[in-house]
């Protein structure tokens, strides 16, 4: 028993090295409206993430320890004829409910990124770069060091409302459900464009390089919000 017992120390501790551990991160849809949350899922870190969250709606994945990558909402998706899936606002392109390898991250989006464990700290942000679709929030949970991280996100304006004409996203019957990237009209340097998203999301990120994370030391779980406070229905 006593030649036994080092053992499994060691497979356990190879295992938590590893990355097996994973993290919570809770989903939670406070729209007036169904999403369907969008998962980078490069190396299918992920078993299942096709899903629809409807109002009031929440779900818990798991998370490997070291995972990087991108959550968001799409929004007015549908399934056509042909058994093609796809989305109005925050398409991944892959057909499918479930989001393959991004070559890309969605225009007209409101990300939520993360970058975990690098030397047991967690980077995460939300970042408007790539657009807006809907308001998002990102709130660690306490930490084992009893640390509370502090929140990041893009939620206190609807800003598809206050969208610039030339970046804006209509329905079919011309209603704002987005905003795209104002990095393509004309560029991303500082412009009337730039501010229209960076003035009302302070706690935001505009930015296409891996500078401006926000930085929680020790293992947490995190919890991400879409429309933390009531958001208009979106409707075909």
């Amino acid at each position: 028993m006593n030649k036994i017992l080092p053992l499994v120390f060691i497979i356990a501790s190879n295992l938590f090295v590893s990355g097996v551990t994973s993290k919570n991160i809770t989903i939670e849809n406070k729209c007036d409206y169904t999403v369907w949350p969008g998962i980078s899922n490069s190396f299918n870190d992920f078993d299942t993430i096709g899903h629809a969250l409807e109002k009031g709606d929440s779900r818990v994945i798991l998370a490997p320890w070291s995972w990087s990558g991108k959550i968001w909402g799409r929004t007015l998706c549908s399934t056509n004829s042909t058994g093609k899936f796809s989305c109005a606002t925050g398409d991944c392109g892959s057909g499918k409910i479930e989001c393959a390898v991004l070559d890309k991250s969605p225009r007209d989006t409101t990300l939520a990124e993360f970058l975990m464990n690098k030397a047991n700290v967690d980077l995460y942000r939300v970042n408007v770069v790539y657009g807006f679709n809907l308001p998002l929030l990102v709130v660690p949970q306490r930490s084992p060091n009893d640390k509370v991280c502090s929140r990041v996100g893009c939620d206190v304006v609807n800003l598809n409302q206050a969208c610039p004409y030339e970046l804006m996203v209509v329905d079919a019957e011309e209603r704002p459900i987005a905003c795209t990237n104002p990095c393509e009209v004309p560029d991303c340097m500082p412009s009337s464009y730039s501010e229209s998203f960076k003035v009302p999301c302070p706690e935001a990120t505009f930015d296409f390089s891996d500078d401006n994370y926000v930085a929680c030391a020790g293992s947490t779980d995190y919890v991400i919000t879409f429309c933390p406070s009531f958001t208009p229905v979106p409707t075909r």
